[in-house]
């Protein structure tokens, strides 16, 4: 799950991280009226930034710096409705619904801070550059002796001398290595208590003036923990996100919207990855990965297929399951009740194996629908190929 950047800046401060001073504006008026308050506060300037779920908002034109009230208004006026496309929003772009008006900061140097699970170590990184402002992949593509990393010994947390290590390697100076190695044992306390599944602080800031800031704050959680936190669950936006998705996770289903036309239902998320991969291999594309889970129950598999068939790009199906838990003929019972609820017209390819396979097969052939059977994997994705293309 992922949130806002003025939540996350919202998250931190509760664990003592600095944050610049700013206000969530949903209006031209809210807007007007924050950067009232921090002039008001001795602010000389305030920044308007875009908030979406994606980065590169600055190239994007979603961050503009504004002297005056009148020059804020104006810009937030422009900011919020517009489309905001970024290289992480694809070629469609964001509506911008919502905008944080923060105070400006004289700022002396922008630094990175990000915290991580790697899964190699099975343990969670900090990592720290004095590359900041840049997107952390490029650096780490460019010049991967940039990034500095301290692994951390789970139970431990981040140490003190670790956090020392990284501050004196970033270059600060001797009276910041204390502010920023509190900044940095707060980071990791949100990470850690809020089930973070990444924490990125892009860029960190050093002042003119000696102070440290997080000038920019990116959290994303863990979905699997959520039951844990019911404030944080709060404060997912489903308007960031693919109404497709939203609709799948009402049912606990796996789905991700793609750009291809062949739709896929899939028990398994390595399955579902092969699955895709084949279709590529026999020269389509696939629209979606969607795994139904292990456990999938008659009702989920004719969500899973509705949702597959909301895709108006979707030209076939292809049914791809291994029955060890969701057993076949409970699958078969789910496509036959969906295919006859939507009255489906697309083709649906199925490839079936493993328990009750031949009781599933039984359901499909007296269903009267018009299934296309598959034997193997490759048989099925030229098939499902063949189907989209015809």
């Amino acid at each position: 799950m992922k949130i806002h950047e003025y939540q996350a800046k919202g998250i931190l401060k509760k664990y003592g991280v600095p944050v610049p001073r700013g206000e969530m504006a949903e209006t031209r008026e809210q807007a007007v009226a924050a950067a009232q308050n921090l002039f008001n506060a001795g602010a000389t300037g305030v920044v308007v930034k875009a908030q979406i779920h994606a980065g590169g908002r600055g190239k994007g034109g979603g961050v503009k710096i504004a002297k005056s009230v009148e020059e804020a208004s104006e810009l937030a006026g422009k900011m919020l409705g517009m489309n905001l496309v970024t290289h992480q929003t694809g070629p469609e772009g964001k509506i911008v619904q919502r905008l944080l008006i923060e105070e400006t900061l004289p700022i002396e140097k922008e630094l990175y801070l990000g915290i991580v699970l790697d899964r190699t170590e099975a343990r969670p990184v900090f990592m720290a550059s004095a590359a900041g402002g840049m997107e952390i992949e490029q650096v780490a593509e460019e010049n991967p002796d940039a990034i500095l990393k301290e692994y951390i010994q789970p139970g431990l947390g981040l140490e003190a001398f670790q956090a020392r290590k990284l501050a004196f390697a970033l270059g600060l100076k001797p009276a910041q290595i204390n502010p920023a190695v509190q900044l940095m044992t707060g980071l990791y306390r949100a990470f850690e208590e809020t089930d973070s599944s990444l924490m990125e602080i892009n860029p960190f800031i050093t002042c003119s003036d000696g102070r440290l800031f997080a000038l920019d704050a990116k959290m994303n959680f863990d979905d699997n923990a959520m039951f844990r936190h019911a404030d944080l669950k709060a404060l997912r936006d489903v308007s960031e996100e693919d109404p497709l998705e939203v609709e799948a996770s009402k049912y606990s289903l796996n789905y991700i919207k793609l750009d291809g036309n062949v739709g896929c239902m899939v028990n398994g998320a390595g399955l579902a990855m092969a699955t895709m991969d084949i279709i590529k291999y026999a020269g389509g594309m696939p629209a979606n990965f969607l795994d139904v889970g292990g456990g999938a129950n008659a009702e989920q598999v004719t969500h899973a297929f509705e949702i597959l068939l909301s895709d108006k790009n979707v030209k076939a199906v292809l049914i791809n399951i291994f029955g060890g838990i969701l057993r076949v003929d409970t699958l078969a019972n789910g496509v036959v009740e969906a295919a006859n609820k939507t009255k489906i017209q697309l083709p649906v390819v199925l490839r079936l194996e493993g328990t009750n396979v031949e009781q599933g097969r039984e359901i499909l052939q007296k269903s009267g629908l018009n299934f296309i059977v598959a034997e193997t994997m490759k048989d099925a994705a030229e098939k499902v190929v063949a189907a989209a293309r015809g």
